[in-house]
C-alpha cells in the first residue's frame, strides 16, 4: 500500500469489496438463497456477465468470504457457502440498503435485500447473522434444502409479495 505504516481499514476493505459486483454476489447468496454459479448468473436482476461472476467468485473464495463445496449429487456443480467474515457484513449490507432506499430513487423494488431496511438495529442484525451461520456454517449441506428461518424468509421476500417458506 505505498509504504503506509497504518493502512486505512476502509481502503483495505474496499480492496476486497469495492468493485461493482462483489457485494451484489454476496447479497444474492445471503438474501437471495443462490448457491450455485447458474443460480447466481440467472437470478441476479443486474445481469452479471459469466466471466465477471466467475472472477468475483474466485476472488471472494480467495479472500475468505466464501467457501466452495462440491455438490454430491452433481459432479460438475459446486455450492458457494458464506464464511463468518462474510456473515459479519450483515450490518454493512443493512446500512447500505437503508442509505440506498433513502438517497437513490427507485431503490428497493423487487430486490433480494429489499426488506433489509426494516431491520431494527443490532438485535435484528444478530438474528440474521445467527440464521445465516446456522444455514452456511453449522449445516452447509442441510442449509441447501431446509426451510428458511422466519427472519431470512422475511428478508427474501420483496416488498408487496407473499412470503415463501423456502429459497430456490
Amino acid at each position: 500500500m505505498g509504504g503506509m505504516t497504518a493502512p486505512c481499514p476502509i481502503a483495505l476493505t474496499m480492496d476486497v469489496l469495492g468493485d461493482r459486483w462483489s457485494l451484489v454476489v454476496l447479497r444474492d447468496i445471503m438474501f437471495g438463497g443462490r448457491r450455485t454459479f447458474r443460480d447466481l448468473l440467472s437470478g441476479s436482476p443486474e445481469g452479471i456477465a459469466s466471466n465477471i461472476l466467475s472472477a468475483r467468485l474466485k476472488r471472494l473464495v480467495a479472500e475468505g468470504l466464501l467457501t466452495k463445496r462440491p455438490d454430491p449429487g452433481h459432479s460438475q456443480r459446486v455450492h458457494y457457502t458464506l464464511t463468518a467474515p462474510a456473515i459479519a457484513l450483515v450490518p454493512v449490507m443493512a446500512t447500505l440498503s437503508a442509505w440506498g432506499r433513502a438517497h437513490r430513487p427507485g431503490a428497493g423494488s423487487a430486490c433480494s435485500c429489499g426488506q433489509l431496511a426494516q431491520l431494527d438495529g443490532a438485535a435484528d442484525w444478530q438474528a440474521v447473522m445467527d440464521a445465516l451461520t446456522a444455514r452456511h456454517l453449522a449445516d452447509p449441506e442441510g442449509g441447501l434444502t431446509a426451510p428458511l428461518p422466519p427472519i431470512l424468509a422475511r428478508l427474501a421476500t420483496p416488498p408487496g409479495r407473499a412470503q415463501t417458506e423456502t429459497m430456490p
